[in-house]
Formats: structure tokens, C-alpha cells, sequence
């Protein structure tokens, strides 16, 4: 991979069993669900990642295959988020770490519960691009596919995302992929923020050393997600916040974690310094009992010194959606109140609050996990709806009533 391509990071959403996991791998070649548990279910768990470089031939035709000649365009990091209701917060995690999006719909099934709870995260969430996917056209006639994409273009009418482009295709098939990699690679790539104080979120942490490995062999703990502003180098020296949960006279409360940067990977590229774009790793020189089992997900990351101090209440003035749906059941979200237990996803971390006070329509909520409260993040809101926790409303966070 060239260090010097423009890099995106692309979210696949979209209801499970839609096609999201093979459309990822007819594109990369790779399953993104390699987790044990993941295979033996049949569903996506956790974020996968999988990244291509994109070329162009000399016809002018683009390729994901490396055998082929081209010239490297864009290198693409694709995210695979979880469909299952279950797995919301995961999910809300996915639409926060990427700069564009692809709601697949199965054309033989239209447009389900969990399409539309992912397509109102990404409004949440405030994705700048949306491309969707009408998948599996091979398996409905031509009269059911026009009926299924007028369905679709209903349904984003009046929407931000109202002139996405739909495309027609067959992830088992391979039909229209090409379509869909030139769709992404029109996409302008917003220019990051490199001279700010860098600010990474963790969507990932490893171990990744197999068992009996030497103890002079041994890597430090690895943190995987996306850097959003500012540059990274390999021997700085940073700061993880919430951190580590410690316990001391009966109380807990959560401690910073200062550690250095021992190597940086961007897919199977080595780096000396990252800027934003596409998923990274950073390996650490923190004890990998610390990061193994995705322990630090939801971390934010930045220089030592240069994150805020961490919150255990926050302000939020909340919009609500219009409508939401459970099964098929269509519901109006009532008014949230004083004592209701919220799911909140603050960029890559769900934690848990309680609304203490509601004035002139901001909350203020005490978090059972503490946040770093950067200022203009968008929070997804989640109520617990018949046993599930459904997305009801985002906000953003104010610094106080």
C-alpha cells in the first residue's frame, strides 16, 4: 500500500442477512467476521475491517485486483457494522469513525426495521455520504426490482440523503461492483484537520501475540480505529481516557492510561506518522493484558496533556425522530423524562445515564461509564423499547444548562 493515497473509511449498514459481509468480501477478498463466535452464529459482532487499493487501467477502468496493472487511485478501509438489533451500540460505533457510508438493501426483502434504525444513525451521526446498495437483484424479476427502488426513493424523499445514488447489483453474482467502487472513489474527500491536536478513537484493542510466544518476542497492547484530526508518529508519548477502572476505598473511578507509540499500521502499510484517513493500529507499550478482548473500545486518545478532563455528567439537547419502528410496528418516541435510563454512543463509546434534571428542554445525565466531552460530537440516544435498545433521538453535547 503507497503512504501517499487518498484514503477513505466506507461503512457498510444495512438489516442482517442483507448481504453486508459478502458484498465486503467480493470487494476485499476478506471475511470481516473471523471471530469464532461470529462464524458459528451467522452474524457480524464486531467492527470488521478490510482494506483495497483502487486503480485505474489504462483503458480507464478502475480494478480492485493486485494482479492487474493500473495506477493506484484511492486506498478504501471498509468498516463492516453489525445488523442485528442486539448490536446497536456497535453499530452507532461503526457510523462514528467513517467518512462515508453504504446502506445495502436486499431487493427480494425491501426495507426492514434495522434498515431504518441504520439509516437514522447515519442522519445521527451525521455521515457526509451515502451510497445504497440495492443488493441480490438476481434473485427478483425486473418488475420487483423497479417496484423495490421506488420504494427505496420514497423512502430517503425529504431525507439529507435524498439524491444518494442507488445502485442495482448482486454481491453473490458480482454484478455492478465496479459501479459501486466508482461511485466511492467520486466521493471528495474532506480535508482533515492535521494542525489541530489529534484526537483518535478506539473502535478496536488486541493482544497479538500468540500463546508462548518468548517473553523477549512479546508485543505491547494494540489499539485499532480512526484518527480524526491531527498527526500521530511512532514514539509519542499519549494519553487514553476514560482509562482503566480502578477501585480504591470502595469507590470506583476511572484512571488515565499514558503510554508510547512503538509502531503504527495502516492495513499492511508501516508508518512513521498517520494522518487521518482509513483504520489504524497503533501498537503500544502497554501490557497486552490491558487491551486484549476489545477491553479499551470506546477510548479516546491524544497527545499526553492534550485531552479534556473526563465527565461523569453531561449536557445534551436531544431531537428526537419523527418516528421510529419496532418489528413492524411504527412508533412515535414519547418525550424523554426526569429518571429514564438512556443508551448514549459518544463517538465509539456506549455508556449508560440517568436524566437527573431537564431544563428548558437540555438534559443533564449521569453516566455510569465517564466521557471525554469534545465539544460539537453528535451523541446517539437509545431507549430501552420492549426489552431492546432502540435509537430514538441524537444530540449534541452543550457545556452546560
Amino acid at each position: 500500500m503507497k503512504e501517499d493515497l487518498e484514503v477513505i473509511n466506507v461503512g457498510i449498514f444495512g438489516h442482517i442477512d442483507h448481504g453486508k459481509t459478502t458484498l465486503l468480501y467480493r470487494l476485499t477478498g476478506k471475511w470481516a467476521d473471523e471471530h469464532s463466535e461470529e462464524l458459528k452464529r451467522g452474524i457480524t459482532i464486531k467492527l470488521g475491517y478490510a482494506d483495497v487499493i483502487v486503480k485505474k487501467k489504462s483503458d480507464g477502468k478502475i480494478t480492485l485486483n493486485i494482479n492487474e496493472e493500473g495506477k493506484p487511485i484511492r486506498q478504501i478501509t471498509f468498516v463492516d457494522a453489525p445488523g442485528h438489533e442486539m448490536l446497536m451500540a456497535t453499530m452507532l460505533s461503526g457510523a462514528a469513525i467513517v467518512d462515508a457510508a453504504i446502506l445495502v438493501i436486499a431487493a427480494n426483502e425491501g426495507i426492514k426495521p434495522q434498515t431504518r434504525e441504520h439509516f437514522l444513525a447515519l442522519e445521527a451521526k451525521k455521515v457526509p455520504y451515502l451510497i445504497i446498495a440495492q443488493n441480490k437483484i438476481d434473485l427478483v424479476s425486473e418488475e420487483q426490482a423497479m417496484k423495490n427502488y421506488n420504494e427505496i426513493k420514497e423512502f430517503i424523499k425529504g431525507t439529507s440523503y435524498e439524491n444518494s445514488p442507488i445502485i442495482p447489483l448482486s454481491a453473490q453474482q458480482n454484478i455492478n461492483l465496479d459501479v459501486l467502487i466508482e461511485e466511492i472513489c467520486k466521493i471528495k474527500i474532506k480535508e482533515k484537520l492535521k494542525e489541530e491536536d489529534p484526537i483518535f478513537f478506539v473502535a478496536r484493542s488486541f493482544d497479538i501475540n500468540k500463546p508462548g510466544t518468548p517473553l523477549k518476542k512479546l508485543h505491547g497492547g494494540v489499539l485499532g480505529g480512526a484518527l480524526k484530526r491531527g498527526v500521530l508518529r511512532v514514539g509519542d508519548t499519549i494519553e487514553i481516557k476514560p482509562g482503566r477502572l480502578v477501585k480504591k476505598q470502595n469507590k470506583n473511578f476511572y484512571e488515565t492510561i499514558n503510554t508510547k507509540i512503538v509502531s503504527i499500521m495502516r492495513g499492511n502499510l508501516s508508518l512513521k506518522e498517520a494522518s487521518p484517513g482509513g483504520s489504524l493500529s497503533l501498537e503500544t507499550t502497554l501490557d497486552p493484558i490491558l487491551t486484549k478482548s476489545d477491553s479499551l473500545v470506546g477510548r479516546t486518545i491524544s497527545i499526553k496533556g492534550k485531552l479534556p478532563e473526563i465527565s461523569e455528567v453531561i449536557f445534551i439537547k436531544p431531537i428526537l425522530f419523527k418516528e421510529i419502528y419496532e418489528a413492524e410496528e411504527k412508533i412515535i418516541p414519547e418525550k424523554i423524562k426526569i429518571g429514564e435510563i438512556l443508551m448514549l454512543n459518544i463517538d465509539c463509546l456506549t455508556t449508560v445515564g440517568t436524566v437527573n434534571q431537564i431544563k428548558e428542554d437540555t438534559l443533564s445525565i449521569q453516566l455510569k461509564i465517564p466521557v471525554v466531552p469534545l465539544k460539537g460530537e453528535t451523541i446517539g440516544i437509545a431507549r430501552n423499547i420492549k426489552g431492546h435498545w432502540r435509537l430514538i433521538g441524537y444530540g449534541e453535547l452543550k457545556e452546560d444548562f
